[in-house]
């Protein structure tokens, strides 16, 4: 009886030891904080149209790496868009004061107004939204 009792104090002493180990591993995720704010860039319209975007995909350091070279930090693009099929990009920056949208519009003469709306969401909800006939722009406060 003995030895059966020296076995299962050692059981129990290497299941609590997995226990506490597994406990350990995982606190640090659970205590993770998040890696920022997902921010959301649509256009829509009313009228179908083409658009030279521009937007900020990456955020910098601060101001000054931003002026020393701001294409590392913004994309552009063109694009067309339908009144059923708004684009949309999705991008996380650790402060969302740096998003800024700037939709242009490349409509020529003879054709309507395309109507467009931007808009930039921060973690799900809109914090920049605009409408006009040809081009708009969203920002938030680093602008």
């Amino acid at each position: 009886m003995t030895g059966m009792r020296k076995a299962t104090v050692k059981l129990g002493v290497v299941c609590g030891a997995a226990a506490v180990a597994a406990a350990g591993l995982m606190a640090p995720v659970a205590s993770a904080a998040p890696a920022g704010h997902e921010v959301r860039y649509t256009l829509s319209v009313g009228g179908p149209a083409t658009f030279d975007l521009l937007y900020l995909v990456n955020q910098p350091a601060n101001k000054a790496a931003y002026n020393a070279d701001a294409y590392s930090y913004l994309k552009r693009e063109t694009v067309t868009v339908a009144p059923d099929a708004p684009w949309v990009f999705t991008t996380t920056l650790a402060d969302p004061q740096w998003a800024i949208f700037t939709v242009s519009s490349t409509t020529h003469g003879g054709q309507a107004a395309p109507d467009s709306t931007c808009d930039i969401a921060v973690d799900g909800q809109s914090a920049a939204h605009q409408t006009a006939p040809y081009n708009v722009q969203c920002q938030l406060g680093q602008w």
